[in-house]
């Protein structure tokens, strides 16, 4: 094992308590705000919802796959994929912010455009770092292992310990998850996003608040994305000492 391997295990402990930190009490308190929201929406709602996003997801899944080039970190130590995440990371956040500001400058008719659109950005992030660490997002598995490090990254606190507990076990639990339950995923990444994006539809700051959400939105997927993709490796993986 040598020195960044080591200063990577002591980085992937300092995340992994952070992912099991509570949240703030704002963000809890907005958590129980939209969990009364959401338990007046009709369950017709909901599944149509559900449904669309489902489609919109799966869509983007397979335009990302078809788009990604394979074995980017091949023959790449894991400081140096580390390294190639953080360039890709920086090229989408930039195309993020760019998105999030013209969407936002346009008011509510693109702002309602921008759910789809920085939706696309991410997921063709995720497909990225699969192949940067070496994962065949072609392969059925590893798309559920994308899904699972987006839910990670935009879920409540409850759903956030669990899905961290299935990554850190990935070989365990992969035999048993068929599918992702979509309606929870639609309505934690609805949840999470709503509060940081509601802004972006106000005219005349919408652009200020669009560039700046997702950029912070990029963070947080390339924080938990590199995070989980090490995790993997070295517990799949684990370096001699």
């Amino acid at each position: 094992m040598n020195e960044y391997e080591l200063k990577v295990y002591d980085e992937i402990a300092d995340w992994k308590r952070k992912m099991k930190k509570r949240s703030n009490m704002l963000t809890r308190a907005s958590k129980k705000v939209q969990g009364k929201v959401n338990g007046m929406i009709p369950d017709k709602v909901h599944q149509f919802m559900t449904d669309a996003i489902k489609k919109m997801v799966k869509a983007t899944l397979t335009g990302s796959d078809y788009m990604t080039k394979r074995n980017q970190g091949a023959g790449l130590s894991l400081q140096q994929k580390d390294g190639l995440l953080t360039e890709k990371l920086d090229t989408y956040r930039k195309t993020a912010v760019v998105e999030g500001a013209g969407t936002g400058a346009g008011g509510l008719l693109l702002g309602m455009a921008d759910f789809p659109l920085l939706l696309s950005i991410k997921m063709k992030f995720l497909f990225d770092a699969a192949s940067i660490y070496g994962y065949d997002s072609s392969d059925y598995e590893e798309r559920l292992f994308i899904l699972h490090v987006f839910k990670l990254a935009f879920s409540s606190d409850e759903k956030r310990k669990e899905t961290l507990e299935t990554i850190e076990n990935w070989e365990k639990h992969k035999q048993s998850l068929l599918d992702v339950d979509w309606q929870e995923f639609q309505q934690e990444y609805r949840d999470y996003i709503d509060l940081v994006k509601m802004a972006q539809l106000v005219p005349g700051i919408g652009a200020v608040v669009g560039a700046y959400a997702n950029y912070n939105l990029l963070d947080q997927l390339g924080e938990t994305t590199k995070n989980a993709y090490r995790l993997r490796l070295l517990t799949t993986h684990p370096p001699t000492l």
